[in-house]
């Protein structure tokens, strides 16, 4: 699970596990499988929302 660790400065940084970033890999093969270029591959994404669990370590 994606993990927030904000440090004293106030500073956000997101902790990804290897599943994590897996399953933003195979999210983005599934939305952009048949594209043909950047541009195709960009308006695809732009249409759709990714969404990262988050769990907040004090």
């Amino acid at each position: 699970m994606a993990v927030i660790i904000e440090n004293a400065l106030g500073r956000r940084n997101i902790r990804l596990n290897t599943n994590d970033i897996i399953d933003i890999v195979r999210e983005y093969q599934n939305v952009s499988k048949g594209s043909v270029s950047y541009e195709e591959i960009r308006t695809k994404l732009n249409e759709v929302e990714f969404y990262l669990p988050e769990e907040i370590i004090l």
